[in-house]
């Protein structure tokens, strides 16, 4: 019987040091991100702004992702389309004189919302491969509608002359690298109160078992719809920034390439964990850009090591310091 004691102790213990060690590695971060900005100025690096702002468009987009994916069980191919449709969007706008970037935003917000729902209330009347090709071809058929708009640049894109306009914050590489930090941290505190919320834990248990919360008189298509919105929501404004990132928009970010990283920057970081996609996102990124700076074959060296973590952390880089209970609330 003491010995039994003693090893639930220890084991708490172990869970408490655990969670200790997700907020330091969090605060760490945290502080990391917000001194690119000072090293930039600094170091007169420019670059260094673009690289992390990327950073934290393609962390956001895997909080998206991971949202329908680590929460709901929905394995989907094709939400690189609500990166693209956010930046045509913002691009669309401003070539026709709107400059206005909360317009620009709420713009985004009810385009993505008029595509994601019949999208998803038909992807998601079917399940597992069914599911991941129904989205992949909603998503292929949105690349070839960008490609074939010649007056918004076609295959090759379009370059944004206007930014959203913010006042005196329009085009200042600065305060555009703070506000997607700033909208990255906001997206994680709604996400973890929603996830922790009824609605949440509801999403949760479809993931393991949709008949039987079917069985207890809750119909889970609603709560799925909702949660698959959500996830292309926040997509879309990680495609609004990056419109905004690179002055540019290309049907390239729609491109099924694109929601296959995603899927890898989540598994990368840890499926079902709040934190975890922004690990993987900036593994992922800050990866392949040292490689690249090191050999012009780079996905040779690349490849292998995202499938020996993946084989190897099957709950991802920060799924190793998840326990069991934290990972049920989404930590």
């Amino acid at each position: 019987m003491t010995t039994h004691i003693q090893a639930a102790r220890r084991l708490s213990g172990f869970a408490r040091y655990k969670s200790k060690l997700r907020i330091g590695i969090t605060v760490v971060l945290s502080i990391l991100f917000l001194l690119v900005p000072v090293y930039s100025a600094q170091a007169g690096d420019a670059y260094a702004l673009t690289l992390f702002g990327r950073v934290l468009v393609f962390a956001m987009a895997a909080v998206g992702l991971n949202f329908a994916l680590g929460y709901g069980g929905m394995v989907s191919l094709g939400h690189a389309m609500y990166i693209g449709l956010g930046a045509y969007t913002m691009a669309i706008l401003s070539r026709h004189g709107v400059e206005n970037g909360l317009v620009h935003l709420l713009a985004v917000g009810a385009v993505t919302a008029l595509v994601a729902i019949p999208v998803g209330l038909i992807s998601l009347r079917t399940q597992g491969i069914a599911f991941i090709m129904i989205t992949l071809a909603f998503a292929q058929m949105l690349f070839f509608v960008f490609v074939g708009l010649k007056q918004y640049g076609g295959d090759e894109g379009m370059t944004i002359a206007q930014l959203s306009g913010f006042g005196i914050l329009t085009a200042n590489k600065t305060a555009l690298y703070l506000s997607m930090l700033a909208a990255l941290a906001f997206s994680l505190v709604v996400f973890g109160r929603v996830i922790n919320s009824r609605f949440g834990l509801v999403l949760r248990a479809t993931r393991f078992n949709e008949p039987r919360v079917r069985a207890v008189g809750t119909a889970p298509l609603g709560y799925r719809l909702v949660g698959y919105v959500l996830s292309a929501e926040l997509c879309a404004v990680a495609g609004y920034f990056l419109a905004n990132l690179t002055a540019f928009a290309s049907p390239a970010y729609m491109a099924w390439t694109v929601s296959g990283e995603l899927i890898v920057m989540v598994l990368l970081g840890g499926a079902g964990t709040l934190v975890g996609p922004v690990i993987g996102a900036a593994v992922f990124m800050l990866l392949e850009e040292g490689l690249k700076a090191m050999t012009e074959h780079w996905m040779i060296i690349m490849g292998p090591i995202i499938i020996l973590i993946v084989l190897f952390l099957k709950d991802g880089l920060w799924g190793l310091l998840s326990d069991g209970p934290s990972r049920k609330k989404g930590h």
